[in-house]
């Protein structure tokens, strides 16, 4: 997935009321149940129906480094969907997100100004429109790019226009090389 929509995701799962099951059999037994099958969870995992059984049974309870990453990532996926929609909801509607960054941003101004690119660390809380903007391109499968945009025109508007107060003429800012970013609810 891309930086952005992994860290959206990341800070829905800072609302989960209980931790996702740690251990690879119990971890396999919620994604069967889940999913209703053996066979449906050894097809997403990519290894066979004998293995998943066995995992279920506790027959194997040490997973290769990258079936444990796969089935780490595939119950936090589906671990708590009320509590994840009602965390994206309240960011959407009433608590906003905050973003914090440290990233390449420049910005397209009148001829005079200093708009050459440099490395910034901001931590910038946006508002519920601009989170919900953000959560509902991913939800619709945005790209890197498309999240990256939102969140460029986020920031001109909250950080480098505060509002509408300052810089009226800034026309667009570019949201490249980005070394950490991180969102919270």
């Amino acid at each position: 997935m891309s930086i952005l929509g992994d860290g959206l995701d990341k800070a829905v799962q800072k609302a989960f009321t209980r931790p996702a099951p740690r251990s690879a059999g119990a971890q396999m037994r919620y994604l069967v149940r889940q999913m209703k099958g053996t066979k449906a969870v050894a097809q997403m995992l990519r290894v066979s129906q004998r293995t998943v059984e066995r995992y279920v049974k506790d027959q194997i309870k040490k997973p290769r480094p990258d079936l444990a990453a796969r089935m780490d990532a595939e119950v936090k996926k589906r671990w708590q969907p009320r509590v994840r929609d009602r965390a994206r909801q309240r960011a959407a509607t009433t608590q906003g997100l905050v973003v914090d960054v440290i990233a390449r941003l420049g910005y397209t101004a009148p001829i005079g100004t200093t708009d050459d690119a440099r490395v910034r660390h901001l931590t910038v809380a946006l508002p519920p429109q601009y989170a919900g903007r953000l959560f509902d391109a991913q939800a619709a499968g945005a790209t890197e790019q498309q999240l990256r945009d939102l969140v460029a025109d986020a920031l001109k508007d909250v950080y480098f226009q505060d509002g509408g107060g300052r810089a009226g003429q800034l026309e667009d800012v570019r949201f490249t090389d980005i070394e950490h970013l991180e969102f919270d609810l």
